[in-house]
């Protein structure tokens, strides 16, 4: 994976290109990705821009043991664009390498630039035994 400390620096930038996209039309194609390490890191400034444009309260990544991942907006139970097996494990790996959460839980806040201004996402990364799940929290 590339230089983890410049992976907050590629969402931010990431978050300027697709700042005027619809995200979950993006997020939609991103399965089709072939660089998945890229993909991951754009999947995540795609969630960052929808949960600001929706207002949503919080977007949920989780990943079981077989390798099956769900995502989850909570504003309304919906799911979103599913960014298959080998990008959501890359959006955990990425995820954990831009906040430096090691082990089974953490927290913390991230910033990101975007466009004018910058938005603090609370980041809570939860581990078990069968499953992974990577929540990003946005501000009311």
């Amino acid at each position: 994976m590339r230089d983890k400390q410049s992976l907050h620096l590629k969402v931010q930038e990431l978050c300027d290109c697709f700042a005027t996209t619809d995200p979950l039309k993006e997020m939609s194609a991103l399965h089709q990705d072939q660089d998945k390490d890229e993909a991951a890191l754009k999947w995540i400034a795609l969630a960052v821009l929808h949960g600001i444009n929706a207002n949503a309260e919080k977007i949920s990544i989780s990943r079981s043991n077989e390798g099956n991942v769900r995502v989850v907006a909570k504003y309304r139970e919906a799911e979103l664009p599913n960014p298959g097996t080998e990008i959501g494990e890359k959006i955990m790996e990425t995820i954990r390498g831009v906040t430096h959460i090691e082990g089974d839980k953490g927290k913390t806040p991230l910033v990101v630039g975007v466009r004018d201004g910058s938005i603090e996402i609370n980041i809570e990364v939860k581990g078990k035994q069968d499953h992974e799940s990577v929540t990003l929290k946005f501000p009311e």
